[in-house]
C-alpha cells in the first residue's frame, strides 16, 4: 500500500493506520480455565467472581435492576444434564444443547413443532426439551415483564454425528430458528452452553440456580 492510497492524515509521516474512529467502549469480559484441563465445579464458581467484579461494565436503565445482559459460556455440564433431564441421553458429544428463548403461552407449543421440523430436516434428532430452572425474584421489573420461557434444547444427529459434525447440523438449525421462526436460541453446541439473560452481573448466579449445583463443571 503506497501513502497515496491511505486516508488523509494516515500517510507514512502521520499518525500511522490508527484511526480513533475505530474505537469503540466494550463490556467486560473475563476467562477463567483450568490449565490441567480438569472439570470442577471451582471453575464455574471462579467465573462467577470474576463476572460479579464486572458489574462497573453493565449498563442500567430507569429500572436499576434490569441489566443490559450477563452471562456465562462453559463446557457442557454433561452430569448436570444427565441428573435433571427427564429423558435418556446419548455419551458426551454425541449430543448438542443449547438454551432457547421460547414464546410463552400457545406460541410455545407452535415454536417448538417448529424447531422439532426444521431439526428433521437437518438430519437431526428432538431429544427432549428441560424447562431451566430460574428465580423471578432475581431479576429486575422490566426483565420480568418482558422474559420469555426459558428452555434447553437437546438434539442428536439421527447417524449418531459426534464432534464438528454434529455441530455443524447443530448450527445450521439454530440459523434457521431464527431465520424462520423468528427464535432466538442462545447457544446449541455440543461443546459448550450458555447461560444468560435481561441480568446485571450480580444477578446470574441468582436466577440461574444451576450454576450453583456442584454437578455443573467445567473446565473453562
Amino acid at each position: 500500500m503506497t501513502s497515496a492510497s491511505l486516508p488523509p492524515g494516515n500517510g507514512a509521516l502521520g499518525t500511522g493506520l490508527y484511526d480513533s474512529q475505530n474505537e469503540h467502549d466494550a463490556c467486560g469480559v473475563g476467562f477463567v480455565a483450568d490449565l490441567t484441563g480438569q472439570r470442577r465445579h471451582d471453575t464455574i464458581a471462579s467465573a462467577l467472581t470474576v463476572l460479579r467484579n464486572l458489574d462497573h461494565r453493565g449498563a442500567k436503565g430507569a429500572d436499576p435492576n434490569s441489566g443490559d445482559g450477563a452471562g456465562i459460556v462453559t463446557q457442557m455440564p454433561d452430569e448436570l444434564l444427565r441428573s435433571r433431564c427427564e429423558f435418556d441421553l446419548p455419551p458426551a458429544g454425541f449430543y448438542a444443547a443449547g438454551l432457547v428463548f421460547l414464546p410463552a403461552g400457545p406460541g410455545r407449543a407452535v415454536a417448538q413443532a417448529g424447531v422439532e421440523r426444521i431439526a428433521a430436516s437437518e438430519g437431526l434428532a428432538v431429544l427432549g426439551w428441560r424447562d431451566v430452572p430460574h428465580d423471578l425474584a432475581s431479576c429486575g421489573n422490566e426483565a420480568r415483564a418482558v422474559l420469555p420461557e426459558l428452555a434447553q434444547l437437546v438434539v442428536a444427529g439421527r447417524a449418531g454425528e459426534s464432534g464438528l459434525a454434529l455441530d455443524r447440523m447443530a448450527y445450521c438449525l439454530r440459523q434457521r430458528a431464527d431465520h424462520e421462526l423468528s427464535l432466538y436460541m442462545a447457544s446449541l453446541s455440543s461443546r459448550t452452553i450458555v447461560y444468560k439473560g435481561m441480568l446485571t452481573a450480580l444477578q446470574l448466579e441468582q436466577f440461574f440456580p444451576d450454576l450453583s449445583d456442584p454437578l455443573y463443571r467445567s473446565a473453562i
